[in-house]
C-alpha cells in the first residue's frame, strides 16, 4: 500500500441498526469515489460488500467487509459492520480498531434498539462520530423526530449541519447549513452530477435559525469563533469546519448530515463530512498498551518510523489463500516476507503475503504503514486481539471483550467420514468468531456448539454444509446455563502419591468466596489471589496452582457448567523440597476447588436477554402481558414515531424460543422485536429445582 500522509488517512465504520441503510449508503460511497462502476443493490442480492451467499439470500450483513476508496485527498478506509445484535462481535472488533464511525439511521424509525447498542460500543471506545439520517424519501420519514430520539437516547450532541428540503415523496435537496446553499442531484445519471444553488426562499428562515444553533453549539470548540459570534461578525465557512472538527475529535459534537442512499441523495456531502470532520490517525493519537513483563503502560503513537507494532482484529479463514488475519498497523511499517513476534504467546511468524481488502476481492501488496488496514497471510498461530511487534519490541495492546454464548444446540456427524471434516470445520468458524464456542458434553459425549442466537446458529450450520461439506445432525437449540456460589468456604487438600517411581506432594490452603459482578475486574468473570506466605509455597508453583484453580472452575458442580463470580484466595499450604512437583500442585489446587465449590451452596445463572418491540398502539396490552407471561420486566414504555410503540424488558432467554412466531401472531404481523443479551441472572428457586433433574435425567 503506498505510504500516504497520516493526516489523509479516515480509518472509519459504517455502524446502525440492521435495515437502517449502511450497505447501501457503502455502495454509494463506492461508486462515487470510483471504486465501483454500478452500483449492486442489497434487495437484489448484489450488493459488493455482501459477499458471502448467506448475506445476499437474508439481505442482511453478517461479517463486517473493509473496502478502501480515495475521495479528493483523502485515503479512506472503510469497515460496513453487520446491524443484526447476533454479530455484535463484528462491530466490537472493527470500533476498537477505528478512529472514527458513520452512524446511519432511518428516518422512519429513527433511533432503533440496534442503534443504541452499537452507539454505546462506540462510547466504550471513545470513538467520534458523525450520523447520517437516511431514508428520508420514504413514508413516515420525520429528521426533526430523529434528531429528538438522538438526543433523548444517544446524546444531547447531535447537532444538524444539513437540512431536507422536503420529506417522504416531497424530498429533493440538502440544505448545507455551513455554507448556506442548497445542494441538488441529478437523477439521470444516478446523483453522480450534483450543484449548489441558493436555498429556497420558503426554507431560508428555518436554515438562518438552525445554523445559528449550530454556531452557537460549535462555539464552545474555538475561542476565536466564540469571539466572532458574540461580537456577531459573520463566521468563515473554514473556521466553522474547523471548531466542528475539534468538537467531534473530542466527542463533544456528533454532526447530523441527511440524505436517502437508494435514490442517490446526499451521499457526497457525507464524504466531505468524512474528511473534514472525522480524525485521522495523528488526531486520534495512537493507542495504548504496555509492557508484559513490568506492566508499565506505554503509549503507541502513529509513526510510520518508528519500532512495528499492529493489533489483529480479525481472521479469516479463505478458501483458495488460507487464513487471513486482519491487522491495524498503529506504528511502523510490516513488509513481505518481514518475521514478527506475537506477544501474546511469545512465538514468531512469517509474513507470507500482505493483502489490500476489497470485501472478499485481495490486492497484493509489499508493505503496510502505521495507520494502515490489512490483511496478512502466512500465520498459523496469531489470533484475534493479539499484538505483533518487531522483534525486540516489549508491548501489549489492550484487547476487546465480547459477550458471553447464550445459547447451545448439538451436533454430531452423520457418518464416520464426517467426523474428522466437521471437528475441523468447527476449530475453524471457532478461529474466526470469538462469540462461537465448541465444547463437549461430558456426561453425554455430543459435541456442543453455542453462539449468541437463533440466527447466529443457524448461519453457522449452513456454512458448515456450504463452505466445509459437512454432513452432520443438528439438535434443538438450549439454553446456556451457567453456575456460582453464595457463601464462603475455607478447604484444604493434600496430594501425595508415588507416580513412575517418584514422591509427588503438594499441600494447598484455599477460601473459595462469591464476589459480586460490579467488583470484578473489567474482561474478567473470576478471580485468584495469592496471600501465601513464599516460605510456605515457593513462588515457582505458584502459575501452576491460578491456572489449576481457574480451570477447575470450567466444571461446576450442579450441572457441570461454567462458573463464575468466584474469588480464589490462596492462604497456605506445604511442599516438600524434593518431592514437590507443579503436577502435584495442580492435582491438589484442582481437587480443593471442585470440594469447595459443592460445599459453597452453588446455584444456577440464566442469560437474561434485552428485549425490545416496536408495536403499533393497539397491540401494546397483549405484548405487555404476553412478555409478563414469561417472567418478563418491562423496563420503559415510549412512542416510536407516530402511532407506535417501543416496549424495552428484561426476559430469560429460555422463555423467548419460537417469539418471533408468537409476537407476529399477536400484532398481527406489524410488530418487530430485536433481542440482545443483557447479562446472567440466578435462576428462581423451583425453576433451578426442575432444571437441576433434567440435567441430571430424573
Amino acid at each position: 500500500m503506498a505510504k500516504i500522509d497520516l493526516s489523509n488517512i479516515r480509518n472509519i465504520g459504517i455502524m446502525a441498526h440492521i435495515d437502517a441503510g449502511k450497505t447501501t449508503t457503502t455502495e454509494r460511497i463506492l461508486f462515487y469515489t470510483g471504486e465501483l462502476r454500478r452500483m449492486g443493490e442489497v434487495h437484489d442480492g448484489n450488493a459488493y460488500t455482501d459477499w458471502m451467499d448467506q448475506e445476499r439470500e437474508r439481505g442482511i450483513t453478517i461479517t463486517s467487509a473493509t473496502v478502501s476508496c480515495f475521495w479528493k485527498d483523502c485515503r479512506i478506509n472503510i469497515i460496513d459492520t453487520p446491524g443484526h445484535v447476533d454479530f455484535t462481535a463484528e462491530v466490537e472488533r472493527s470500533l476498537r480498531v477505528l478512529d472514527g464511525a458513520v452512524g446511519v439511521f432511518c428516518a422512519v424509525g429513527g433511533v432503533e434498539p440496534q442503534s443504541e447498542t452499537v452507539w454505546h460500543q462506540a462510547d466504550r471506545y471513545k470513538v467520534p462520530r458523525i450520523a447520517f439520517i437516511n431514508k428520508l424519501d420514504r413514508m413516515g420519514a420525520d429528521f426533526d423526530n430523529v434528531i429528538s430520539m438522538m438526543r433523548e437516547r444517544l446524546t444531547e450532541n447531535a447537532i444538524p449541519v444539513q437540512l431536507p428540503v422536503g420529506q417522504e415523496e416531497k424530498f429533493t435537496d440538502v440544505i448545507d447549513l455551513i455554507s448556506m446553499q442548497s445542494y441538488e442531484f441529478e437523477a439521470n445519471d444516478q446523483g453522480f452530477t450534483y450543484k449548489a444553488k441558493a436555498i429556497p426562499a420558503e426554507h431560508l428562515e428555518r436554515a438562518e435559525i438552525a445554523r445559528e444553533e449550530l454556531i452557537e453549539k460549535v462555539s464552545e470548540f474555538d475561542d476565536e469563533l466564540m469571539e466572532l459570534y458574540l461580537e456577531g461578525e459573520e463566521i468563515p465557512v473554514d473556521m466553522l469546519k474547523r471548531a466542528i472538527r475539534r468538537g467531534v475529535i473530542s466527542c463533544g459534537l456528533v454532526p447530523v448530515l441527511c440524505g436517502s442512499s437508494l435514490k442517490n441523495k446526499g451521499v457526497q456531502l457525507l464524504l466531505d463530512a468524512i474528511n473534514d470532520f472525522l480524525p485521522s490517525p495523528e488526531d486520534i493519537g495512537g493507542t495504548t498498551g504496555h509492557d508484559p513483563i513490568s506492566d508499565k503502560e506505554i503509549e503507541v503513537l502513529p509513526d510510520s518510523d518508528g519500532a512495528f507494532a499492529a493489533l489483529a482484529f480479525k481472521i479469516q479463514v479463505d478458501k483458495y489463500v488460507g487464513k487471513l488475519l486482519y491487522i491495524r498497523v498503529y506504528r511502523g511499517s510490516i513488509k513481505k516476507g518481514q518475521v514478527y513476534l506475537n506477544q501474546t504467546n511469545g512465538k514468531r511468524e512469517r509474513v507470507a503475503r500482505i493483502l489490500q481488502m476489497h470485501s472478499n476481492k485481495k490486492i497484493d501488496l509489499e508493505e503496510l504503514h502505521a495507520g494502515d488496514i490489512g490483511a496478512i497471510v502466512g500465520s498459523k498461530i496469531t489470533f484475534t486481539g493479539d499484538t505483533i511487534t518487531d522483534q525486540d519490541s516489549r508491548l501489549i495492546m489492550h484487547k476487546m471483550n465480547f459477550p458471553d454464548t447464550v445459547i447451545s444446540i448439538s451436533i454430531e456427524p452423520k457418518s464416520k467420514a464426517d467426523e474428522e471434516i466437521l471437528k475441523l470445520s468447527l476449530a475453524r468458524l471457532e478461529e474466526e468468531d470469538p462469540t462461537f464456542k465448541v465444547h463437549v458434553d461430558k456426561d453425554t459425549g455430543q459435541n456442543l456448539i453455542s453462539g449468541m442466537g437463533e440466527l447466529h446458529l443457524e448461519i453457522i450450520i449452513d456454512r458448515l454444509k456450504r463452505e466445509f461439506n459437512v454432513n452432520a445432525n443438528v439438535g434443538t437449540p438450549q439454553v446456556s446455563y451457567k453456575e456460582t456460589i453464595t457463601r464462603i468456604v475455607d478447604v484444604e487438600e493434600e496430594f501425595n502419591r508415588e507416580m513412575g517411581g517418584k514422591g509427588n506432594y503438594a499441600h494447598v490452603k484455599l477460601r473459595v468466596s462469591p464476589i459480586r459482578e460490579n467488583l470484578l475486574p473489567e474482561g474478567e468473570r473470576n478471580v485468584f489471589e495469592s496471600k501465601c506466605d513464599k516460605n510456605s509455597i515457593p513462588e515457582l508453583f505458584l502459575p501452576a496452582i491460578k491456572e489449576s484453580a481457574l480451570n477447575a472452575l470450567n466444571d461446576g458442580p450442579q450441572i457441570s457448567g461454567f462458573c463464575e463470580r468466584v474469588k480464589i484466595e490462596l492462604t497456605g499450604g506445604s511442599f516438600h523440597e524434593v518431592d514437590s512437583t507443579e503436577t502435584a500442585f495442580r492435582i491438589a489446587t484442582s481437587m480443593a476447588v471442585g470440594r469447595a465449590l459443592r460445599t459453597a451452596e452453588p446455584i444456577l445463572m440464566e442469560p437474561i436477554m434485552l428485549l425490545t418491540v416496536i408495536t403499533p398502539e393497539e397491540y401494546v396490552g397483549d405484548i405487555i402481558s404476553d412478555i409478563n407471561s414469561k417472567r418478563g420486566r418491562i423496563e420503559v414504555i415510549r412512542a416510536q414515531g407516530r402511532d407506535k410503540n417501543e416496549i424495552v424488558s428484561d426476559v430469560p432467554m429460555s422463555e423467548l424460543f419460537g417469539y418471533a412466531t408468537r409476537v407476529r401472531t399477536l400484532s398481527s404481523g406489524r410488530a418487530i422485536y430485536t433481542l440482545e443479551f443483557k447479562k446472567y441472572e440466578i435462576v428462581p428457586a423451583v425453576i433451578q429445582e426442575r432444571l437441576i433433574k433434567k440435567f441430571r435425567g430424573y
